[in-house]
């Protein structure tokens, strides 16, 4: 069988090294960011896990076994990979610590104003935790066209050199430059579009869970002001001062 001479292979063959550069760069963004959308899309996937348990979290008989329901869903990830638990221990640690050290100046603040601050910086960690990885798609999404563009552009220069030195405009001379423009173009939008979609979706699922978080934290802030899990499941973000 005669391998076609405007294959990929052959044109790969044909190209010099900026065409192939341009293919090299492109296949490594391609490759990152899909190793970033099937990290982030896992650990969504466990997220989903353990704010469906943060329901549970209510019905436990103590403050202990709640945290224990956090984490039996994700149990290979530390605190720190499971908001939800990160938020509890945050919590419970920053009220043990105001009690104990009423001496120091953070003492003198109000107890509702010193849950509320150590909420809120533990949501804003977990939400840092959340966003990693989504510059990288954000990036790719925005640059791998015009990185195609510029191998489209090149290929055109090829061919218009191609047409300059044989004095004629042949299919020839050509097909092989003007097929490497057009494979950069698809291959450039071939990489953003699945990039873009991915950091869309991947930002609308954390929106998602940090809204769960502030509601969780709302809940916390109750049960530690007054010993009692709150009677409502209000959704509200926490506010300055309480």
């Amino acid at each position: 069988m005669q391998d076609n001479p405007y294959g990929i292979a052959s044109l790969w063959a044909q190209s010099d090294g900026v065409i192939k550069g341009v293919a090299l760069i492109l296949l490594i963004m391609s490759v990152a960011s899909w190793c970033v959308i099937l990290i982030r899309a896992f650990h969504l996937w466990q997220l989903q896990k353990v704010a469906h348990a943060s329901r549970d979290f209510w019905h436990a008989q103590s403050f202990a076994q709640g945290l224990q329901i956090l984490s039996a869903t994700n149990q290979q990830y530390d605190s720190r990979g499971n908001p939800f638990r990160f938020l509890a221990d945050e919590g419970q640690a920053a009220l043990d610590h105001h009690s104990s050290h009423q001496d120091d100046l953070h003492g003198r603040l109000p107890l509702s104003d010193w849950l509320t601050s150590t909420l809120k910086g533990a949501i804003e960690q977990s939400s840092e935790q959340m966003q990693k990885g989504l510059a990288i798609l954000a990036s790719v999404g925005s640059t791998a066209p015009f990185v195609g563009l510029f191998g489209t552009v090149w290929g055109i220069y090829h061919a218009l050199v191609g047409i300059g030195a044989s004095g004629q405009a042949s299919i020839d001379k050509v097909a092989g430059p003007v097929g490497e423009a057009l494979i950069m173009t698809a291959f450039g939008l071939a990489v953003a579009i699945p990039a873009v979609l991915a950091y869309n979706a991947l930002s609308r699922a954390n929106k998602g869970i940090i809204s769960k978080l502030n509601r969780f934290a709302f809940q916390l802030h109750a049960y530690f002001l007054t010993g009692a899990a709150p009677k409502s499941a209000q959704v509200k973000t926490l506010r300055s001062g309480g």
